[in-house]
């Protein structure tokens, strides 16, 4: 099957805005997949939350501190 796929040619496109020789494009890249990480990361400790995982599981699991993960997510969750 021949085609395209859209998750990878997204994430195609981030990377080569990211890597943009015009660095307001390549600033307004990162900036876009700051966000993008951030929305992703709250929706997956969430999710995690809810099907009973640790604060330190997902710690581990995003290689940073519990205390870390715990301070920025605890309300969320």
């Amino acid at each position: 099957m021949t085609g395209t796929d859209p998750t990878t040619d997204s994430a195609d496109g981030a990377l080569a805005a990211a890597t943009a020789d015009d660095p307001a494009t390549g600033l307004r890249a990162v900036r876009s997949l700051r966000i993008l990480a951030d929305r992703l990361e709250t929706l997956q400790v969430g999710r995690a939350r809810e099907l009973g995982w640790s604060w330190q599981d997902i710690a581990d699991a995003l290689g940073v501190s519990r205390q870390a993960v715990h301070q920025k997510h605890h309300r969320k969750a």
